[in-house]
């Protein structure tokens, strides 16, 4: 395959039934699919079994493992295929909380590693949308230990030690492998995060799925030794939104997300980075020219820049998207 080829590239997403999902995916991000309480958009995704497939163009129909054996660092760059060959180290998602989500944690890349031979979960939320009061949960509220916290599991009150916090559009949040978290009742958020699928379920409201009709399997003893259980002051991310401009967002060791807010042109520079580039659009609409083909991208939609490519061109009157790359 000729590699002068590579072009921006779509993928059709994967859809996910939750018994927490609702139908925000389709009402308000113009998603197409069939079924109820679709809780997941899988955008961009290398996970096995839950392979995307690219919609666009000539490599239609290829998944990111294709892509990445062709073309190698012209794909992702070469520090991301000298750290992990064909594996992809991102995974992309929307997700619509109707009902809340479970309590729960991520083992370190250490633990996960061990365990189920996978990658930890390192992840971020920026909200997209939230219904008036509704909250995440991000850590403690108060100092915790491991006997303390087990005394409050027993007791079924977990949920008065944990940090509410309420949210609107904008808001954002790391959540580090080790830190409880759940995403509330009312929000649509995107969520960029490391490849895997790994999650210990903490608490679950005693909620009984509907396709089983029982209570969904708890994993207590495995988060015991994943949890950080010390409370942090502050569990938001600040950042500005200057307009025409990569507002840094959260850079972590396992991806780099900045906040770009689009008023008319801005051109986008990449020959010094050396990685792949995503962008999520999480408002308005813009127009995406390279090699004078044009792309259009529309809130709840993504696009993958691969590495090869330096420049591109953005048009928009109005439009807001996160910057992802490793």
């Amino acid at each position: 395959m000729n590699k002068e080829e590579l072009y921006p590239i779509k993928f059709n997403p994967i859809f996910k039934y939750r018994l927490w999902g609702g139908n925000k995916l389709k009402t308000n991000l113009n998603k197409d699919y069939l079924g109820e309480n679709i809780g997941e958009s899988w955008e961009i995704s290398d996970v096995k079994g839950d392979e995307t497939l690219v919609s666009n163009g000539n490599l239609k129909g290829q998944t990111l493992k294709d892509l990445i054996t062709t073309y190698k660092v012209d794909f992702v760059g070469k520090k991301v295929y000298e750290e992990f060959g064909t594996d992809f180290p991102i995974l992309i998602k929307f997700i619509d909380a109707e009902a809340p989500l479970s309590i729960q944690v991520h083992p370190s890349n250490e633990l996960a590693k061990e365990r189920h031979n996978s990658f930890g979960k390192n992840e971020m939320w920026y909200v997209m949308g939230a219904d008036k009061d509704a909250e995440l949960i991000v850590g403690f509220n108060s100092e915790m230990n491991q006997d303390n916290y087990k005394k409050h599991l027993n007791d079924n009150t977990i949920l008065e030690v944990l940090h509410h916090e309420k949210v609107s559009k904008g808001d954002a949040f790391y959540i580090p492998t080790g830190r409880v978290h759940a995403i509330g009742a009312g929000v649509l958020l995107a969520e960029i995060q490391q490849t895997s699928d790994v999650t210990y379920r903490i608490y679950d409201y005693k909620r009984k799925d509907k396709v089983t009709g029982k209570e969904r399997e708890l994993h207590t003893e495995l988060a015991v030794d994943a949890i950080d259980f010390k409370r942090y002051n502050n569990y938001k991310s600040d950042y500005e939104k200057a307009i025409n401009t990569s507002n840094v967002l959260v850079h972590s060791p396992y991806f780099k997300t900045n906040f770009i807010n689009i008023s008319g042109t801005l051109i986008k520079d990449y020959s010094n980075l050396d990685s792949f580039v995503i962008y999520m659009c999480v408002s308005g609409s813009l127009e995406l020219l390279h090699n004078k083909q044009s792309y259009h991208l529309n809130i709840g939609e993504t696009i993958l820049l691969p590495a090869k490519i330096s420049t591109v061109e953005l048009f928009s009157e109005s439009s807001e998207i996160l910057e992802i790359f490793f």
